[in-house]
């Protein structure tokens, strides 16, 4: 029995897995290294302040990890990019300042953006230790840097998925969930509309942990099986325009390119040399990562109660890895400016223009408004601006629908009762509405 037995685990098959990086359960940290010039890849794994490099990892008798070929179509042709190695640096304020300085030589943006494309860049190599995270994203037309902002930026993040030459979108969600890395996407390049549907999802569902995308792959028999792809992670992203999604439009740290004249230092065309210089700052980083990953907590403290809940879900996990107090300070303010921004451009929604109607009526009528009397305000102040026919039963659907207030009929009329006074006043805030303010009429 025992011979059996023995004949039978030495038979046991390993399952090799190609993988990118992983955490093993006593905490290990494991990241591919690919050298380019001796086409090799390898694993390097750190515990307690040290590391070594395997060729693989026995992670248990039946799973073997393995690094991605450095045959792999993906790896050969830079569409991932790797560290080659574990390389020291001085301080984090002094690796800080490489990166700040290597984007400056080759990218003409905004001194406080600059600095933020810094710390975004430090943070992608350690976004997996947060469960929510910003975007980073440049807006402009074309001949603006946008291209050149996405690769100098692009290739100091944690493994850069650079999709922008993607010709479907449909390798993006394997792609991402294979190597959990950083997406740097010209979303310009996609013309469809079904293509840019496919982003979209990518985009609103890749900033919080928890919420995989579902596709349908077809089986070797045909059948159609749902899979769940992770698309949480870091993602740069350039495009021409704004977002039509006003959720994902928030979720962007957005800099506008291409206002004013290209600085002259700028190289107006990109050196080979930078390939280099971007590979020893993402081997800085490597170690970068190994000491801090498991140290950087979102830091609850940094919540800034002036600005929006999403506003600053996305920021604090970006504010607390940053140790320079001016440098935070900075984007705390730039915070309260975009969340100033979001207030205004909901201000000029339809919805905010019935709530300021309902504001002056119920200042001067009392504690219960008939939907019949905010349309006609509606249409006293507003009517002009609308091509279409204000109606009562078309307020009454913003009323119920937009702004999810609760009607109810009253003496054979539709009111809004005074059990909804409490939902008004948090609308205001959200729609930067002062609850005593008036209007310039009645000013």
């Amino acid at each position: 029995m025992e011979k059996t037995h023995s004949t039978t685990n030495n038979k046991t098959k390993q399952h090799s897995s190609p993988t990118a990086s992983a955490v093993l359960a006593d905490g290990t940290i494991v990241e591919m290294v690919y050298e380019p010039e001796a086409r090799r890849s390898a694993f390097v794994c750190f515990h307690h302040d040290t590391w070594r490099v395997e060729a693989r990892i026995h992670v248990e008798p039946s799973q073997l990890l393995v690094p991605y070929s450095p045959e792999n179509n993906l790896v050969k042709h830079e569409v991932v990019l790797f560290p080659s190695e574990v390389q020291e640096y001085d301080s984090e304020e002094k690796l800080v300042s490489e990166i700040e300085s290597f984007i400056h030589r080759f990218v003409d943006v905004g001194p406080l953006f600059e600095k933020i494309a810094s710390y975004y860049v430090l943070f992608s190599w350690l976004y997996d230790g947060f469960n929510e995270l910003p975007y980073l994203r440049v807006r402009a037309d074309f001949g603006s840097g946008k291209t050149r902002f996405l690769l100098i930026v692009g290739s100091l993040c944690y493994k850069p998925i650079f999709a922008s030459g993607a010709s479907t979108v449909s390798p993006l969600f394997r792609i991402i969930d294979s190597f959990r890395g950083t997406l740097i996407l010209d979303e310009c390049d996609f013309r469809l509309s079904d293509e840019r549907a496919e982003i979209v999802k990518i985009l609103n569902n890749g900033n919080a942990r928890g919420f995989p995308v579902l596709r349908s792959e077809v089986t070797p028999k045909h059948e159609f099986n749902p899979t769940a792809y992770n698309v949480f992670g870091p993602k740069i992203v350039a495009t021409r325009g704004f977002f039509e999604d006003r959720a994902l439009e928030s979720r962007c740290l957005t800099e506008e390119m291409g206002q004013g004249k290209l600085r002259e230092d700028i190289p107006i065309n990109l050196p080979f040399s930078y390939k280099q210089e971007s590979l020893l700052l993402r081997n800085k980083l490597l170690l970068f990562r190994f000491r801090n990953l498991h140290k950087k907590k979102a830091a609850s403290a940094l919540v800034d109660r002036m600005i929006e809940p999403r506003l600053n879900q996305i920021l604090v996990p970006l504010l607390s890895i940053i140790e320079d107090t001016a440098a935070r300070q900075n984007l705390q303010g730039l915070a309260r400016t975009i969340n100033r921004e979001h207030l205004s451009d909901r201000g000029l929604e339809t919805e905010a223009q019935v709530l300021e109607v309902i504001r002056n009526l119920l200042s001067s009528e009392g504690s219960t408004l008939s939907v019949k009397d905010i349309t006609n305000s509606f249409n006293e102040r507003h009517g002009e601006d609308y091509e279409r026919k204000i109606t009562t039963k078309w307020i009454g659907t913003i009323i119920r629908r937009k702004l999810r207030l609760t009607t109810k009929k009253s003496h054979g009329v539709f009111v809004i009762p005074p059990s909804e006074m409490p939902k008004l006043s948090r609308l205001y805030e959200k729609y930067g509405l002062g609850e005593g303010e008036n209007d310039e009429e009645a000013q």
